[in-house]
């Protein structure tokens, strides 16, 4: 029981760490902008306010938006009440839940292979970035798919599903107005104050980590291992963005590794939610294969870079 939860909240940590990447090579560059003292405000309050605030509050949410009949303290302790009441009112709402995150999860990883610039680790990803024209008739198809097999179930799963496509776009939104921000501040043309800086981060540390905690309940419905993991990863992930973000930028595909992550976990929820068991340990053991396959392959080519 006890390696199980290590196994879990280890998993957890490195996909929070592989997952918001992105947004710590953000927070490095923006950090660059500003005095020395609102930087060590930003590391100390920052830390706590990601971990105990976004990757606290999140999930907590979204378990009471789910399952409103447990209230909001019965939504935090609900994983670990032996009520039998409580396990059925979860295990009726799961798949709401589990469709919601899935769909999330999989629109992130089509819009990267389709979409997004990348360095190209595996063969066919070539191919797929040059069909780019192609992303939304995938996953419009996709979520008519899951839509009407839910449909067939439970028609709340079926809205969760829509809900899990509609809450990607919003954040896919705020995701390039961020990228836009960040090159405005970078280069000056933005005369932002450190405080509104600090704002923007957060803001963005929290659009950032909807995808951390989305991809969490592939791993548990736990809130307070999510908590844990989660919060070791956002700290973690604090820590390089001040001492080592360069070191970071040069394994280049370990963001190939936490795409295919998050679409691995987003396949998970969606069998999940049509009530196809998977073991729990399924889920920690992709992520650590599939990531250190990618960190292997970026040692690799760093090596031939080096003596190049």
């Amino acid at each position: 029981m006890l390696s199980g939860f290590i196994f879990t909240v280890l998993g957890l940590a490195l996909f929070e760490i592989i997952s918001s990447a992105d947004n710590a090579i953000i927070n490095a560059e923006v950090l660059r902008t500003m005095s020395e003292k609102m930087r060590r405000w930003f590391l100390f309050w920052g830390i706590l306010f990601a971990v105990f605030v976004i990757r606290g509050f999140l999930p907590w949410a979204i378990i009471w938006a789910t399952v409103p009949s447990l209230g909001p303290i019965g939504a935090f302790t609900a994983t670990w009440s032996s009520d039998p009441v409580v396990h059925t009112a979860i295990e009726k709402s799961a798949p709401i839940l589990m469709a919601g995150g899935g769909i999330f999860l999989v629109f992130l990883f089509f819009h990267w292979l389709f979409l997004e610039e990348k360095h190209f680790g595996l063969p066919g990803e070539r191919f797929f970035k040059a069909q780019g024209v192609w992303f939304y008739a995938v996953v419009s198809v996709l979520l008519a798919v899951i839509v009407w097999l839910a449909l067939q179930s439970d028609p709340l799963m079926a809205f969760g599903a829509v809900i899990g496509s509609t809450a990607f776009f919003i954040t896919h939104g705020f995701k390039e107005n961020a990228e836009r921000a960040e090159q405005e501040m970078i280069s000056g043309a933005s005369a932002r104050s450190d405080i509104s800086k600090i704002l923007y981060l957060e803001v963005i540390d929290a659009t950032f980590s909807i995808d951390g905690v989305l991809g969490a309940f592939a791993f548990t419905l736990s809130i307070p291992l999510i908590l844990i993991g989660n919060g070791i990863g956002a700290i973690v992930l604090r820590k390089l963005t001040v001492s080592n973000i360069e070191t970071v930028k040069k394994y280049i595909f370990l963001k190939n590794g936490a795409m295919y992550s998050v679409f691995f976990l987003g396949f998970i929820m969606l069998l999940h939610a049509f009530r196809v068991p998977v073991p729990e340990w399924i889920s920690p053991l992709i992520t650590f294969t599939v990531v250190g396959y990618f960190f292997l392959k970026s040692r690799t080519h760093l090596k031939l870079q080096t003596t190049a």
